[in-house]
């Protein structure tokens, strides 16, 4: 009678595992599990690489104080990203990220008996430009941007009778949504040519 690969292997497992201790089981399962995950592809969230060609990074906003700027430029220095901010001048051998103004829409989803507001739906977009590093021998010359936009969205529900809490609600979902934004750049960067 022939047996499953799959059987053999849960025996032949069975075996090493019963010969050693619970300690070295433990080690011997994680390491096991973890061979498992990788060997699969899976890699934990916000984990990204990026390229050689963005250890080094400009970012810039059109807005003196953006949030999401601050933002990305956290974001990409804990993935060891030298980010060069604040620069209104490009410099073409180092690719550009420009940041356009945030936008952030309430669209009506439900109202209470009363007629007053319930809930909304907030919708958040962001265009950016993106302008790959060249070297060139014209320094003069700009390189060529790529326009890409984003757009995130939230269900948000109101109460009249809780003004305060709400709004600090509101100021916690919007920052959430920058960081979601910022991730969402950097993974574009990631599969970015």
């Amino acid at each position: 009678m022939l047996r499953k690969p799959s059987s053999i292997l849960s025996a032949t497992l069975s075996k090493i595992l019963g010969a050693i201790s619970s300690q070295a089981r433990l080690v011997l399962t994680l390491l096991l599990g973890m061979a498992l995950l990788s060997g699969c592809g899976f890699k934990l969230r916000n984990d990204y690489e990026l390229a050689k060609q963005f250890s080094e990074l400009q970012v810039s906003s059109t807005e003196r104080h953006s949030q999401l700027q601050q933002a990305l430029t956290h974001r990409l220095a804990f993935l060891d990203v030298n980010v060069i901010a604040n620069r209104t001048a490009f410099t073409p051998q180092i690719a550009t990220i420009h940041m356009q103004p945030e936008n952030l829409e309430r669209r009506l989803l439900s109202l209470f008996p009363s007629g007053q507001v319930a809930e909304y739906e907030l919708v958040y977009s962001v265009d950016y430009l993106y302008y790959p590093a060249h070297n060139t021998s014209d320094s003069n010359q700009a390189p060529e941007a790529i326009t890409k936009n984003l757009k995130l969205t939230r269900e948000y529900q109101d109460d009249p009778d809780q003004v305060l809490a709400k709004s600090r609600e509101l100021d916690l979902i919007l920052a959430e949504l920058r960081r979601q934004a910022a991730d969402r750049i950097i993974r574009s960067l990631s599969i970015t040519p």
